[in-house]
């Protein structure tokens, strides 16, 4: 590609016709040249900060070529005029302020319009192309033009130039045009890894707004829940909507957790079940030993939130009929595995109880749930009261860590 562009550069010919000396300081001069590619080369994988970048681009290109200035210009579309954002030789009045034009008959124009490297050897003498006041100025006498292109719309023009009498030859060019390809694609790099972010953040921003939406929408279903179980003279009828009214709440209470926070796909499972147990509409006090720092994915987060509300629910209805009782809340890791304890001191499991053969809906849901996290579900008596034991695998293949 290199030897393609070079054979199309636009280039001022040599008057006396002569070849250039192969000498010993040309060749230690081209050594230097392949030592700064390769540098650059690693630095673009780096990627460093694109001010960074370009600032280090210019520097070595200056070196490699012997040049006095070197540039990079950034081309602006709605004016037609390169904004030169990089520099080495040049003042504080340059970089970031000076513009040139960026038509054919500009040296950079043309090289960003045709994609064809452009020498100026003699720029007192040129008749191509004019010559930008900024070379004038600054007693420029030669100079260098290649195109900085990535896989999209080119970025610009990277421009050595030279006080000094002397021509650039094409083994220059094909140095000038080699950084120029590391250079464009590391800014394509950049620009792509840009626009990704702000696509994710967008995305993140959007997820937010939906786990918002999605709790208010869930507090007001528990709402109307509540509404409806206070108006209900059925006491079946108002216990039922009341479980109802409790399960919505601890998918909120996920939504919620989502909702302020950047991370949607894992949540920290002890102060997710602590919000739970600390809102659930319940006359038996609970009292939670939930550690933080656990994090497991939102899906499995609400189901075990689940299984814990269906338990607690259970607890109350059925360990303390005739008045209020206090029920433990433990949840523990254990290896890969997450322990989840609700225990009460109430009227303790009936005789013949099979947690499998378990009719109720409440039991229904929490075995359906259970088997969908992959996990165990034990009933213990104890000497007063009962215990549920959930033992959940914190990670399952192909969920995000």
């Amino acid at each position: 590609m290199i030897a393609q562009e070079q054979q199309q550069a636009v280039v001022e010919p040599n008057a006396a016709g002569d070849a250039p000396d192969v000498t010993l300081r040309a060749l230690q001069q081209r050594i230097r040249q392949q030592e700064l590619l390769a540098e650059l080369g690693v630095i673009s994988l780096q990627s460093p900060p694109l001010e960074q970048l370009l600032n280090r681009a210019v520097q070595m290109t200056a070196e490699g070529l012997q040049a006095d200035y070197a540039k990079v210009m950034k081309f602006i579309p709605n004016e037609n005029r390169f904004l030169v954002v990089a520099g080495i030789g040049w003042g504080p009045d340059v970089i970031g302020k000076a513009t040139i034009g960026a038509d054919l008959a500009s040296p950079a124009g043309f090289a960003l319009r045709t994609g064809k490297p452009v020498i100026s050897n003699h720029l007192e003498h040129e008749q191509r192309f004019r010559t930008p006041e900024l070379l004038v100025r600054h007693g420029v006498r030669r100079a260098m033009n290649v195109i900085l292109q990535g896989d999209g719309a080119p970025y610009g023009v990277l421009e050595v130039d030279s006080r000094s009498e002397g021509e650039f030859v094409p083994h220059d060019l094909a140095f000038l045009q080699g950084a120029a390809n590391l250079l464009g694609m590391a800014i394509e790099r950049q620009r792509h890894e840009r626009n990704l972010r702000a696509a994710l953040d967008r995305q993140r921003l959007l997820l937010r707004e939906i786990n918002h939406r999605v709790k208010n929408s869930l507090g007001l279903v528990c709402s109307m829940l509540a509404m409806q179980a206070r108006a209900s003279d059925n006491g079946d009828v108002r216990a039922g909507l009341e479980e109802a009214a409790s399960r919505v709440i601890a998918i909120a209470r996920a939504h919620e957790r989502l909702y302020q926070t950047s991370e949607f796909e894992r949540l920290d499972i002890g102060t997710y079940l602590n919000d739970i147990c600390q809102g659930l509409a319940t006359e038996c006090p609970i009292e939670a030993v939930v550690p933080n720092g656990i994090e497991v994915s939102t899906d499995r987060a609400i189901s075990l939130a689940l299984i814990m509300v269906e338990l607690l629910t259970n607890a109350a209805k059925y360990a303390y009929p005739g008045g209020k009782g206090r029920v433990w809340v433990t949840v523990a890791g254990c290896g890969e595995k997450l322990v989840l304890s609700v225990r009460d001191e109430g009227a303790g499991l009936p005789e013949g109880f099979d947690l499998h053969k378990a009719k109720g809906l409440g039991m229904r849901i929490v075995q359906t749930l259970a088997t969908q996290l992959d996990a165990e579900v034990e009933a213990r008596r104890h000497i007063k009261g009962a215990e549920f034991v959930v033992r959940v695998p914190i990670e399952q293949p192909g969920e995000p860590k």
